[in-house]
């Protein structure tokens, strides 16, 4: 016999009073079943997850800690497919679970994060390497705003371009690659900087003109092609020690063909990819870890307001909102990825930390100068670069 069955027999009064517990009892699970678990703290990945190894694990991971140190609520959130709407579903699904900041990696965020910033006024946006804008067409091109809710940073790729270059030559490399996946004005300032690089290491070392040897390509696209890796075969079978693959999954290309050497290398981009593969000498790096760290910090602080409707473009020394000056961009130096120049150093000497600190300070205090333009290629002064893709567009050159 139920409860309510039993109340029965206390006559129609008891059976009512029944009824209206009955009633108040699923009305009080009704409304805690609707109530969600909530997240401060939010981010949404790109087209993968956040196990990529690149912007969206480096970005989550800086997050998931910061948040864990603050005692802070956490969640991220992946579209369902490749695209801005797709991208604004899960920026609605994040603010409806209670995100008061989201972090949004990566340039495909651009237009969505310029849609989102209006919907949500009252959301913090943080869109990393990239501008909002609306998305442009031919005939109406795209509008670039930063609304007060939101902070926009984008990186000096010249000078993480230029320390990889600079590192792999003062690790005795004199035949290098760069394959990029378009050109598209990071990747360009990633190949200028490290052609840059390779040609003051060279003044640096005294070499003899055109001891360095180095060519340029773009795939044509930010993923592994057949043509892609059958092109870094040919470079690494005629006696290109090590690549600098810029853009994506680009790099699949150059590891497929670096596997099939015996000695050669190749050098990772955007986030520190020693852990890709053994064959990776170093890596050209965004600070995308310091920059999430750096915007949290900031909203924590309740400081907003110093870093709202800022553009921030962050290199080394660089100042974000009030926050100390911190470098951005550089290559990895944690001993165990250090110790891959010993392992793959091309002569007697390796290239050394005191070697690494001592053209950092050089760049900060503007003793050595790099170039950022992209509208041309950049100036050498030791050797000839061999281009085998314009510099300033993707169409190929040569074969």
């Amino acid at each position: 016999m139920s409860k309510i069955e039993s109340f029965s027999l206390g006559g129609e009064v008891m059976k009512k009073k029944g009824l209206v517990l009955l009633g108040a009892l699923g009305l009080v699970l009704g409304v805690a079943s609707c109530q969600q678990e909530t997240f401060e703290y939010a981010l949404i990945t790109d087209v993968g997850d956040i196990d990529d190894e690149s912007f969206n694990q480096t970005s989550w991971e800086a997050l998931r800690d910061f948040a864990q140190e603050n005692d802070k609520t956490y969640q991220y959130y992946r579209p369902t497919e490749d695209s801005t709407a797709a991208r604004l579903v899960s920026i609605e699904q994040a603010v409806q679970r209670g995100a008061k900041i989201v972090v949004c990696p990566g340039y495909l965020f651009e237009d969505a994060v310029y849609e989102a910033q209006t919907r949500y006024p009252e959301v913090k946006f943080v869109l990393i390497d990239g501008q909002p804008h609306s998305a442009g067409t031919e005939d109406n091109p795209a509008v670039y705003d930063t609304a007060d809710n939101t902070v926009s940073v984008i990186f000096k790729e010249e000078i993480s371009g230029f320390l990889a270059g600079y590192a792999a030559v003062m690790n005795g490399n004199t035949k290098l690659g760069f394959c990029g996946g378009m050109a598209v004005p990071a990747v360009q300032r990633f190949g200028s900087g490290f052609i840059q690089g390779a040609d003051y290491a060279a003044t640096q070392l005294e070499l003899a003109q055109d001891t360095i040897e180095l060519r340029y390509y773009y795939a044509g696209q930010f993923a592994a092609t057949p043509e892609a890796t059958a092109k870094m075969q040919s470079w690494y079978a005629a006696g290109i020690e090590t690549i600098f693959a810029s853009g994506g999954k680009v790099y699949q290309s150059v590891e497929t063909a670096c596997d099939e050497t015996t000695n050669g290398t190749w050098i990772g981009v955007d986030t520190d990819q020693s852990s890709v593969d053994e064959r990776v000498l170093t890596s050209a790096i965004k600070g995308l870890r310091e920059s999430v760290l750096s915007a949290l910090e900031v909203y924590n602080n309740d400081e907003w307001s110093t870093i709202g409707g800022e553009d921030y473009t962050l290199g080394l020394a660089s100042t974000f909102g009030e926050l100390e000056a911190r470098d951005y961009v550089g290559i990895p130096t944690d001993d165990d990825v250090w110790a891959r120049f010993e392992q793959y150093k091309k002569g007697e000497n390796s290239f050394t930390k005191t070697q690494y600190e001592k053209v950092l300070q050089d760049i900060k205090d503007k003793t050595v100068s790099i170039s950022d333009i992209i509208t041309e290629a950049p100036t050498t002064t030791n050797f000839d670069v061999t281009y085998e893709s314009s510099f300033v567009a993707s169409t190929s050159t040569a074969e």
